[in-house]
């Protein structure tokens, strides 16, 4: 099949090679469920290692790579490495699947849709069942049925419970969904779980520029890629206690607001393309987000702002609180469509993002002050 073209406005070389858009592609499309994270991240650990001084994994599936391990100051970029996703949770006797959410995975998108069952024999193809449109509006005094996690089910093929058993599929198993990494016009992807293995990737392209530039960083440097962020944040909870970085560098998704149904008076204005945001919010370290914003500036990196409550939503604020504190920042990329199987990013802004952490790293120091007082 020709590989189909799309127009581009970029026309400046990009920062990503094309052994890192393959890595990219192949870590979007990999299973890396809440809980059940070990695929994806068997394959970001295989791609930094060479980057690396040294690397390591806790209990959970949490894995860093290091650079300088040895240094007394601590210093973490982080993204997180879960996706939303399904359990298995009761199979009636016709063979019908029904589920229970994994993480805040939308119902709303789900039916007929296409998916994976991670049974005991290996993945099952099954498809998210929805009755036709004829049957649900034929009759005229009923309110059409609307699409809730107690109504959706999947159908895998399979008769009867004995059926779908057979299949190695059982109470627990876990269900992705089947769509993967695309290309759209001037620059745009698509893809499930880019909330967050796009900030996997972009930590782990830092690590390769700072190996390709041959710098020399004054502090260790610990590249996190945490699980169970979609469930409150548990991995950046625990990884931090073992840590106890000195900074951290948080990356994460946020909405690009310009699309419909989305109010700007409350989510406020970002756009795709437009640049990485910065966020501000008690968790936010205002000294250290003050140098992200030099940084930006004196490099030409161009940034989005927004404004966050009691909590950001995302792994700064587990690093933000441990230990006696820990001066967090979070740098996020803009995602149209958030968690549906068809989340929307810029090129661009990917690598606007690798450059504002690439070089907030180059900026600072164990001498940089972070004192409000």
């Amino acid at each position: 099949m020709a590989k189909v073209k799309t127009p581009s406005k970029s026309k400046a070389k990009s920062i990503l090679s094309d052994e890192a858009m393959a890595f990219f592609r192949n870590y979007i499309n990999t299973p890396s469920p809440v809980g059940f994270e070990s695929g994806g991240q068997k394959i970001w650990l295989e791609y930094i290692k060479p980057l690396v001084d040294t690397h390591f994994t806790d209990a959970y599936g949490t894995a860093v790579g290091v650079i300088n391990p040895t240094a007394p100051f601590k210093v973490v970029i982080e993204a997180h490495a879960d996706e939303i996703s399904w359990f298995v949770n009761y199979i009636n006797e016709q063979g019908l699947i029904y589920l229970k959410r994994n993480g805040g995975v939308d119902h709303q998108v789900a039916p007929a849709k296409r998916v994976w069952i991670h049974g005991k024999k290996g993945p099952v193809k099954a498809v998210f069942g929805w009755p036709a449109i004829h049957t649900r509006m034929s009759n005229p005094d009923q309110k059409e049925p609307q699409p809730k996690v107690d109504n959706l089910t999947l159908d895998c093929g399979a008769r009867s419970k004995k059926e779908v058993e057979a299949l190695g599929i059982h109470i627990g198993s876990v269900v992705t969904y089947e769509e993967g990494f695309d290309e759209l016009a001037y620059d745009y992807f698509i893809g499930r779980a880019f909330d967050n293995r796009v900030g996997g990737f972009m930590i782990a392209e830092v690590a390769r520029l700072l190996k390709q530039n041959k710098k020399k960083l004054p502090f260790g440097l610990y590249i996190v890629n945490a699980v169970q962020e979609e469930i409150g944040l548990r991995g950046a909870e625990m990884i931090a206690r073992r840590i106890k970085p000195d900074i951290a560098i948080i990356t994460d998704v946020t909405h690009d607001t310009s699309t419909p149904l989305i109010s700007k008076a409350i989510e406020g204005d970002i756009q795709c393309g437009k640049g990485p945001s910065l966020a501000y919010a008690p968790a936010i370290h205002n000294k250290l987000l003050k140098v992200v914003e030099e940084v930006a500036t004196k490099n030409k990196i161009p940034v989005q702002f927004r404004t966050l409550s009691r909590s950001t939503g995302t792994d700064t604020d587990s690093f933000a609180y441990a230990n006696d504190g820990c001066p967090s920042v979070l740098i996020s990329i803009p995602l149209r469509y958030m968690h549906t199987t068809v989340e929307m990013l810029h090129k661009r802004d990917i690598e606007e993002t690798i450059k504002l952490m690439y070089e907030t790293l180059l900026a600072i120091s164990p001498k940089t002050n972070l004192s409000y007082l």
